[in-house]
């Protein structure tokens, strides 16, 4: 359907003819499965039910009027966020539709959107169906950056969440970051400058067999030492320090301190670089541990590393398979 067809079908008076854009009148009268005037493309990992929310704001649409128009039947209450929208089959293929993006792509973009099903004639033979469903505190997405968000979104909204990945912490083009979903607003990252290089780091780091795991372990082991303030004290607290002085919100934020809620950002460069370290290292325990440790001591730039018997690391390079 064109710019011009949509236009159409709509009262000219209230649909501004430079943007087509629908009112909700016109829209509840599109076939549910008819293509859409824009085309919003979704952020990676995204949430499908913020993905749906901006899709409603680029057509000035509350969201269960956006489902409505598009044939979609929606069960519940929900905010992005929070909870997530669940999509039947049909419904996918309808958003798709109205998305003007392949589905394939938009499922490789949205991780909880439902597959489809291939037994069925999604087109229009199926109902559209949508549920929201509550999540976990630990299971909800966090602010995507709010420029790449609006380049994405029309320049309707800057509003987006993701379910990012470890290697997506830090966005390198425009410095922002949200290392923990408790943060509504992302943080600035332009103080710490080394937070960038450790992203390209991490990303080289991701081409080794055995990254994933040498990530989860280098994780644990460089939190247990934030948490405990163990190793680079001096140099986390004035990560912190920056990190605060140029996002506010990290301090006012009642829900969680700073240092739980920088957490992550904090210790980034570190466990970037441990995990390059054990990704190195022999598969195997080592009786001698000095050689390894003053490879991570050079990795984290330190003169050495001193660990007690029961630092995690220690125990790692001694009594496990890393």
């Amino acid at each position: 359907m064109s710019r011009a067809d949509v236009t159409a079908a709509a009262p000219a008076a209230a649909v501004p003819a430079q943007r087509g854009i629908l009112t909700t009148e016109a829209w509840l009268r599109t076939p549910s499965a008819a293509a859409g005037v824009f085309r919003v493309r979704p952020l990676p990992s995204e949430a499908t039910a913020s993905y749906v929310q901006r899709l409603a704001t680029a057509y000035r649409l509350a969201l269960p009027q956006l489902l409505a128009g598009a044939g979609i039947t929606l069960a519940g209450h929900g905010t992005p966020r929070t909870t997530e929208l669940h999509l039947s089959p049909a419904a996918c293929h309808h958003i798709a539709a109205l998305a003007r993006i392949p589905l394939p792509h938009l499922r490789r973009a949205l991780p909880h959107l439902a597959p489809l099903d291939d037994t069925h004639d999604t087109h229009d033979t199926e109902t559209g169906a949508a549920r929201w469903k509550a999540l976990e505190a630990g299971q909800q997405p966090v602010r995507a950056c709010t420029l790449c968000t609006r380049h994405r979104s029309q320049n309707t909204t800057d509003t987006g969440w993701v379910h990012r990945p470890p290697h997506r912490l830090v966005c390198p083009r425009h410095q922002q970051a949200a290392p923990d979903p408790r943060l509504t607003s992302t943080v600035r990252t332009r103080a710490v400058p080394e937070l960038v290089a450790a992203h390209h780091a991490h990303h080289r780091l991701r081409r080794h067999p055995r990254a994933a795991t040498a990530w989860t372990a280098a994780r644990a082991i460089t939190t247990r030492w934030y948490d405990h303030q163990q190793h680079l004290t001096h140099r986390r607290h004035t990560r912190l320090t920056r990190l605060c002085a140029v996002n506010p919100h990290l301090t006012t934020t009642h829900s969680a301190s700073a240092t739980l809620l920088a957490r992550d950002l904090v210790i980034y460069p570190e466990t970037v670089a441990l995990a390059g370290a054990l990704a190195t290292l022999p598969v195997r325990p080592h009786r001698d541990t000095g050689n390894a440790l003053n490879l991570i001591a050079q990795r984290l730039g330190l003169p050495r590393l001193p660990l007690n018997a029961n630092d995690p690391l220690r125990v790692l390079l001694t009594h496990t398979h890393h």
